[in-house]
């Protein structure tokens, strides 16, 4: 008899947890929805943690690791999915580790995911990116390949945005890797400045408002020609300088 009621009283309480369980799931699901209506994005990721504990799910978890780097907090996004290379990640969940590594300075790190997006769904945003990670790690052999495949593939609705000025601006993706192109060549070879101004100019010629290219153009133009330094003249002697005259 006491065997029955304790089963009894274990049936009820695994029913209670399951009711309060649902119920906990229907509430936070509903309370998601009304974030993402209000565009709370504290509401949502607070939404999102509390339905990964109740129910966890690989869909929800990369959503909420996607909505942490959209808000610039990529270790949040980092600590939320890992930063490991793996095969049955979803495209967000790649294409999230790939930005906020980047993003916190890991370009090495970055270069693997963003080799991963570009293996799955070819396109030149994520050339560039590859390209871009390749010169800062000293790879311009590797980057000269994201380069082409980008100066081939890029239309001319295609933009990218830049940030060295106060006010960013948005440039032509062509035209950006033509400015790549150009270091790629001066990388290589440190006296074919000519070669990599031509391609600066080229780059200017699509985009005339390009200001980083202007500014790298500027950068070789100086080191071709260094300002010549005109050496002071000798102070010559006045009447007062001399030595006094004998009275």
């Amino acid at each position: 008899m006491k065997k029955l009621v304790v089963a009894i009283v274990l049936c009820m309480g695994l029913s209670l947890t399951a009711q309060t369980k649902s119920e906990l799931q229907k509430h936070y699901e509903a309370f998601y929805q009304q974030m993402r209506l209000q565009g709370d994005v504290n509401g949502v990721i607070n939404a999102l943690t509390h339905l990964n504990v109740i129910a966890p799910s690989a869909q929800r978890k990369d959503t909420l690791a996607f909505i942490y780097a959209n808000d610039d907090q990529h270790m949040q996004a980092l600590n939320t999915i890992g930063i490991e290379k793996i095969e049955t990640d979803s495209d967000l969940a790649v294409q999230v580790k790939a930005i906020s590594l980047k993003a916190l300075n890991q370009p090495k790190r970055a270069i693997e995911q963003f080799e991963v997006l570009q293996q799955r769904n070819p396109n030149p945003y994520v050339a560039y990116e590859l390209a871009d990670l390749k010169i800062q790690t000293g790879n311009p052999n590797g980057a000269a390949t994201d380069i082409e495949y980008g100066i081939l593939n890029s239309t001319e609705d295609m933009k990218h945005a830049f940030y060295e000025r106060q006010q960013p601006y948005e440039a032509s993706l062509k035209a950006a890797f033509l400015h790549l192109k150009g270091l790629v060549v001066f990388n290589l070879d440190k006296d074919n400045i000519d070669g990599a101004i031509a391609l600066f100019d080229e780059a200017l010629q699509l985009d005339p408002n390009f200001n980083l290219a202007s500014l790298s153009k500027q950068a070789l133009e100086a080191r071709k020609n260094p300002p010549t330094t005109v050496e002071p003249e000798p102070a010559k002697e006045t009447a007062t300088t001399g030595k006094k005259k004998k009275q």
